[in-house]
């Protein structure tokens, strides 16, 4: 068989198959978040939120509100190496995004059913 038919029926056989697999899997809610950052973020943002009052203090000194939290752990990076990860229990987590041009940085105890936002700091340019 020629080279060029090889290629005819690879490019029809794997066009289908990317069709099928589109097809499949259009309707269920697939990520593709196989990152460290975007792991450790899903992992928080699945759990149940706690604020401990200097947290709360810290947004209502900036007219921000627990939605703010929300968003930097859709949209914010995760800090490693300012990170305590060697914890047995509760893993501590920096997280420093934007929210509403403001840069905001806040550390969080990630527990097996609990986070805990611990601190939160506003950081000036």
């Amino acid at each position: 068989m020629k080279l060029a038919y090889r290629l005819a029926y690879f490019s029809g056989g794997f066009i289908i198959g990317i069709a099928l697999l589109f097809f499949i899997l259009s309707g269920k809610k697939t990520s593709c978040a196989y990152g460290l950052d975007a792991r450790t973020l899903k992992n928080i943002r699945l759990k149940e939120r706690a604020f401990s009052e200097k947290t709360l203090t810290v947004l209502r000194e900036n007219q921000m509100d627990t939605s703010a939290i929300s968003t930097l752990l859709k949209d914010g990076d995760v800090v490693f190496s300012e990170s305590n990860t060697r914890l047995d229990s509760c893993k501590q987590y920096v997280i420093k995004g934007k929210v509403s041009e403001k840069t905001l940085k806040i550390r969080i105890e990630n527990c097996d059913s609990l986070a805990t936002v611990t601190e939160a700091n506003l950081i000036q340019k």
